[in-house]
């Protein structure tokens, strides 16, 4: 019998969190305390104003955590995430979220950090946040901003620390607005035409079904997670519907095919493997889903147009 698409939701909900920083270890690294209580009902929130003495280490970690953050900051940083690096030279508005692994390098001191953390479960019944293309895996994470933008998404978050701080019966509400008003300010950045949004039909309700479900398998922790669907016909058997119906909606929202889709994903989790882990490309190509490492290796050189050692040691 067929597993449901809320069953296969928590189960891949189960495998993508393993491996992320929580909130309890993000406190122990970062302040080496633990707020005494991470309320339940209405999610956890925080918002720091860290001194430039105080901004951070030379680099965090790579790796994802269990939770959000919106930041703020000044300085000549290198950021990666997923398979991407973008480099800022001075202030930048970033979006961090559990889906996409990273880590910051800082080429010089941070001059200004100001960012708030908070949990899934805050936005719970409160809009669709997790929609926008700032927590998508292909969408725009970091934002660079002039001296005049700074300074109107500084005054965003002055206004949410002093709603945060306050006494008002609904300030969480308020909180959440302002993170939606630093979102929005985000994309308005962004050229109009990336900001087109298509009419949900049919087709495109199974391409976004099909898509999450796709991500919801990266990104791998660690080297006894593996892939557990490639192809097109597993994907439409566990959103249970015909493979062919499942081709066209994919090929008519997307305007690719799912075999160039998954292909693509697996390519892009090739290569942050192989950048960002110490495992031998055998450990990779299993994890992956590739039986045979040979089979990995004509993969990613298809692909690539170079073997994964050398992409590796490029």
């Amino acid at each position: 019998m067929a597993k449901t698409w809320s069953d296969m939701f928590e189960y891949y909900k189960f495998l993508f969190m393993r491996g992320a920083e929580s909130l309890e270890e993000f406190y122990k690294r970062k302040f080496q305390w633990v707020p005494e209580e991470i309320r339940k009902d209405i999610g956890h929130f925080n918002l720091f104003k860290l001194k430039p003495d105080f901004c951070g280490p030379d680099s965090i970690p790579y790796r994802r955590r269990d939770f959000y953050k919106v930041m703020l900051m000044k300085g000549h940083s290198r950021v990666h995430y997923a398979d991407k690096v973008v480099e800022v030279k001075s202030y930048a508005l970033s979006f961090s979220n559990p889906k996409i692994p990273y880590k910051w390098e800082h080429i010089a001191p941070m001059e200004e950090c100001t960012y708030c953390i908070f949990s899934a479960d805050f936005f719970h019944q409160f809009g669709h946040f997790h929609d926008y293309e700032v927590y998508q895996p292909n969408g725009t994470h970091i934002f660079e901003l002039t001296e005049d933008q700074a300074a109107e998404v500084r005054v965003v978050f002055d206004k949410m620390e002093a709603e945060f701080k306050s006494e008002y019966k609904y300030k969480y509400d308020a909180v959440r607005n302002q993170i939606f008003e630093l979102l929005h300010y985000a994309l308005k950045l962004q050229p109009s035409e990336e900001l087109n949004v298509q009419p949900m039909n049919a087709s495109r309700r199974i391409a976004m079904l099909f898509m999450e479900l796709l991500e919801r398998q990266f990104p791998i922790d660690e080297p006894n997670q593996y892939v557990a669907m490639r192809s097109a016909s597993e994907f439409a058997e566990h959103l249970n519907v015909h493979v062919n119906h499942l081709n066209r909606s994919v090929k008519e929202a997307t305007e690719k095919t799912t075999t160039q889709l998954i292909a693509e994903r697996i390519l892009q989790e090739a290569k942050v493997l192989l950048k960002q882990t110490a495992w031998s490309v055998s450990e990779i190509a299993y994890a992956l889903g590739f039986n045979e490492v040979t089979h990995f290796n004509n993969f990613f050189k298809k692909h690539q147009e170079l073997s994964p050692l050398k992409f590796r040691n490029a």
